[in-house]
């Protein structure tokens, strides 16, 4: 995938609204792959649904949003599949971490499906995130700073040609931002991917190629 591009998009809740002024809503934008964008955000502006709308598990739009140049209302459950496996990988705001496993456990179940990452290299993300001392604890008695970078660890067990990152460092401190932003960028300069990371206030201090307002 080269290119992920929204035509005159606007959330179906928006419809009747007269004051949408958007860098992206009712717009013609165009992510392309192997730059790197951030999207501010007010609350209640639809931060939520651009990911929604991204990763397809939504559909209550107007307008179009398109992977190169096929509509994504066109693809079938076996397109998506291909496509969250091997072309786009996201880090939830919510996280979505199975509490009842342990950290590590939780990396394993996408890391036996994509086989992208050995051990050795999992092991050493933990480490390097100073999380070591975490792989056996189950995710449900982590604080959430902590989840946070369990589940920035498991969206880089995947080949990407995009990586999407709502709110990635909200509970974060400016050593582990610095540390997931430097991760980051080891893995998509790797692949030669693109980054989208989303916010309504603090960010990963990336080179932005582009800010949009939503």
């Amino acid at each position: 995938m080269n290119r992920i591009s929204l035509q005159q998009t606007l959330p179906n809740v928006f419809l009747e609204r007269t004051d949408i002024h958007s860098d992206i809503w009712k717009q013609d934008v165009v992510f392309e792959k192997g730059h790197v964008y951030l999207v501010e955000a007010d609350s209640g502006t639809g931060k939520s649904s651009l990911c929604s709308y991204i990763y397809g598990y939504r559909k209550d739009y107007q307008g179009a949003v398109c992977f190169d140049d096929k509509n994504v209302r066109d693809l079938k459950i076996n397109d998506w599949v291909e496509i969250r496996k091997k072309s786009f990988s996201i880090l939830f705001q919510e996280l979505r971490l199975f509490s009842e496993l342990s950290a590590l456990e939780n990396i394993e179940i996408k890391n036996n499906l994509t086989k992208f990452k050995t051990h050795e290299e999992i092991i050493s993300l933990f480490e390097r995130f100073g999380i070591g001392d975490k792989l056996d604890q189950k995710c449900g008695k982590l604080s959430f700073g902590q989840q946070q970078r369990v589940g920035f660890i498991r969206s880089l067990c995947q080949p990407f040609d995009f990586v999407f990152l709502d709110e990635p460092i909200s509970h974060l401190d400016e050593t582990n931002s610095q540390l997931m932003g430097g991760l980051l960028m080891e893995e998509v300069e790797r692949q030669g991917a693109g980054v989208i990371c989303t916010s309504i206030g603090k960010h990963i201090e990336l080179n932005y190629e582009k800010t949009f307002r939503l």
